[in-house]
């Protein structure tokens, strides 16, 4: 019996490290976090899908204006009783395809969005999540080469957030 314990508590010891994130790798995040929009310092919860390219973000009072011969976006974004008001170039359209419906086309701009202690400025499609419990959705363009996703954890990221997106 002694030995068997011996043996496991070896085993445990000698692969344990390899289930880690390595050091200076990605970090572990859960599949919901809370996120801030930098430079507003608002703060909303967040869902975090590998499964998606891009970020999406819930937003109200969308109007489109032109400003230098370009075409931008003026928005809001309402979180923890809090409203804030942004304005930002669209980058491109994207169209959405969605199942048993027609595309939808979405305004896709950067954005910085923090989490943990990373912030990084990342395209964001802007779209109604208002039926969704979740008004921000960080995609992979953001989670790629920083964060691990446990999809059985929330909320392992404190926020700890720059001045400036980090590299």
């Amino acid at each position: 019996m002694r030995r068997s314990v011996l043996l496991l508590s070896l085993a445990l010891v000698t692969i344990g490290p390899a289930f880690a994130a390595p050091p200076g790798g990605p970090e572990i995040a859960g599949w919901t976090e809370t996120a801030r929009l930098l430079p507003s310092g608002l703060e909303l919860p967040a869902k975090l899908d590998t499964g998606a390219e891009n970020s999406s973000l819930h937003v109200e009072r969308q109007r489109y204006f032109r400003r230098g011969g370009e075409r931008w976006v003026r928005f809001t974004v309402e979180a923890g009783g809090r409203r804030v008001g942004f304005e930002r170039r669209v980058l491109r359209k994207a169209a959405i395809k969605r199942h048993d419906e027609d595309s939808h086309v979405r305004p896709v701009v950067a954005m910085v969005i923090c989490l943990g202690s990373k912030a990084h400025e990342v395209e964001v499609n802007l779209v109604d999540r208002s039926r969704f419990d979740y008004p921000l959705l960080i995609g992979r363009s953001f989670l790629a080469g920083e964060f691990l996703v446990d999809t059985a954890a929330s909320n392992l990221q404190p926020l700890d957030c720059p001045e400036k997106p980090t590299q």
